[in-house]
């Protein structure tokens, strides 16, 4: 009887424990990102996730409040936006309706809720959004372009852009904000800026070009610096279509970039492209989305993204009349490497290498090679072997979907493309010096950087291997653009197949961002009579089939079931 009761005792004492435990708010999101630099939505949605020890917790109402200064947001002093208590069970798309931004204010917000077993919730960490440029004045940069002459019939070879500033005080903070005309990668003092890949996206590039922002402020040194861009043909001026067609947008590649510094001082200076930059090009000799790319390491160009580096011999460059209204802060999530596979198999056939990945990925192969110099290792990529065990290419149409890496014969060297991908799981090496073995080969496999809703695996092999293939389809076909192949002359937009599969993709990933991006160059590519385009971007003229039509009211519609975002109805 007294164990009953001592038992009984501290079962009781354990029951206010529970009465009074707390929720807790987490995982703030703007706009579906966390903490974003460089915004122009002025009235973003805000969301966040309630967490509590207590089963059956719902949240009742909510208070969110916003300063300018994080010391200010926790003292509760100075704010700019509080909403007081609200009741409402909303944790998703509650947009800010403070005073409205300026360019490059960054705002502080917090979120505490009361749950319905009449408990509050402490203040939720500091999150925060920063804006990018709210008005296509406040660019100072200029769009440049090298100014030798280009034949717009074929890849040429990419171009390099660089220039060098001095930085007058301590530094605060900097934010680079950069976009082009074709594809970019961009080096500040020797190191490459941000690991997003094919920036700045596939766009309706003629109404809507994203720009990226990036927090350098770790980037900088004291006293001179230098930046450093290569361009690359890409969506904008290379291959694309099933048949020869280049120049879509434009046939001249071309930069902007600006590099915004704040001093400790509070002071700002302004660096961006313009008539002092210089010009050249550089070991990428073509590089093409559908054909691949050439590269020849003997003409690199050592320390040409480093202060110091005499340019005396590069060229000049042009500065182009580009509209900046055009300009956007991307929506959707950025195209990242996300795996690197190591291969299943190598084998000789006759004199050349072929790989076998294991997996039907998208991407490309990087390569270690040490040869003499001029040994030229050619790579060529394909999905399947035909029936003979040989490497099937017929599906690839008119694409060559081939590497080419000119040796310079100084110790081994890694290789691998800038700006070209490709949809393989085998892949043809031929010329490689020596034996080729599995360290020397990684795939690296890209894609919009979504994270998974789930997963799901069961007893049955079979079912598991098809939740496999919708898994990796997703991943091989969701690069910017939701695409409906990735590795033929073609890898477009087609709206028929985005609406098909919408459901499934938001099933197995987080597609709103990415879904919210692609739907608003379908807006603007939609024709003033209502007709929808076949692709999105659209390169291909009028479309306006039924079932590719469909697509402007279907994915709508899914992204609104699977997330509640009103705004992507309106």
């Amino acid at each position: 009887m007294k164990l009953y009761k001592a038992f009984l005792q501290c079962f009781l004492l354990t029951i206010p424990v529970m009465i009074i435990a707390q929720p807790t708010v987490h995982s703030l999101k703007v706009d579906y990102k966390t903490n974003p630099v460089g915004t122009d939505n002025p009235a973003p949605s805000l969301s966040w996730i309630i967490s509590s020890e207590m089963m059956n917790t719902m949240q009742e109402s909510y208070e969110i409040r916003a300063a300018l200064d994080p010391g200010d947001l926790k003292r509760g002093k100075r704010l700019i936006w509080e909403t007081g208590k609200v009741p409402s069970s909303q944790s998703i798309h509650v947009a800010y309706a403070g005073p409205p931004p300026v360019s490059f204010q960054r705002i502080y917000w917090q979120v505490r809720i009361r749950d319905n077993h009449g408990k509050q919730s402490p203040w939720s960490e500091v999150a925060f959004w920063e804006m990018g440029f709210l008005k296509d004045t406040n660019w100072e940069a200029q769009w440049i372009s090298p100014t030798w002459k280009e034949d717009p019939g074929k890849s040429m070879p990419s171009p390099f852009l660089r220039s060098e500033f001095k930085l007058e005080k301590p530094v605060q903070k900097a934010r680079f904000y950069i976009t082009s005309q074709g594809l970019y990668q961009v080096y500040i003092n020797g190191r490459r800026i941000g690991d997003a890949e094919f920036t700045p996206g596939w766009t309706s590039y003629n109404t809507r070009l994203q720009y990226q922002t990036y927090d350098v402020t770790g980037n900088l040194q004291e006293n001179l610096n230098a930046i450093g861009i290569i361009l690359g043909d890409g969506w904008f001026r290379g291959n694309l279509g099933w048949v020869d067609n280049r120049n879509h947008w434009g046939s001249r590649l071309s930069a902007l970039a600006e590099l915004r510094v704040t001093y400790r001082d509070g002071s700002t200076q302004v660096f961006g492209t313009g008539r002092d930059w210089k010009a050249s090009t550089g070991p990428i000799l073509e590089s093409d989305i559908y054909n691949g790319e050439t590269y020849d390491a003997n003409l690199e160009l050592s320390g040409w993204y480093q202060t110091g580096y005499d340019d005396t011999e590069w060229s000049g460059v042009d500065i182009l009349d580009v509209p900046y209204e055009i300009l956007i802060a991307p929506e959707g999530p950025p195209v990242r490497i996300v795996n690197k596979l190591e291969p299943l198999s190598i084998e000789r056939v006759g004199d050349d290498w072929r790989i076998d990945m294991g997996q039907n990925m998208v991407g490309w192969i990087e390569i270690r090679a040490g040869g003499k110099k001029g040994d030229t290792l050619t790579l060529r990529h394909a999905e399947v072997l035909d029936k003979e065990g040989n490497m099937y290419y017929e599906n690839l149409r008119a694409a060559r979907a081939t590497d080419t890496y000119i040796l310079s014969g100084k110790g081994e060297e890694v290789l691998e493309p800038h700006f070209t991908f490709h949809g393989f799981r085998f892949v043809q090496i031929s010329g490689y010096p020596g034996e080729l073995t599995p360290d020397k080969i990684r795939g690296m496999v890209i894609h919009s950087d979504m994270q998974p809703a789930g997963t799901f695996v069961c007893s049955d092999s079979l079912i598991n291997q098809l939740q496999h293939n919708i898994v990796w389809g997703l991943k091989g076909n969701f690069l910017d653009v939701p695409t409906d192949c990735p590795q033929r002359d073609e890898r477009l937009g087609w709206t028929g197949d985005a609406q098909v599969f919408a459901p499934t993709a938001c099933y197995n990933m987080d597609c709103a961002g990415f879904y919210t991006k692609w739907l608003e160059d379908l807006a603007v590519d939609q024709h003033e009579d209502g007709a929808v385009p076949d692709v999105i971007p659209n390169v291909l003229g009028r479309g306006g089939n039924h079932g590719w039509e469909d697509a402007a009211v279907i994915v709508p519609w899914v992204v609104y079931n699977y997330y509640g975002d009103r705004r992507i109805l309106e």
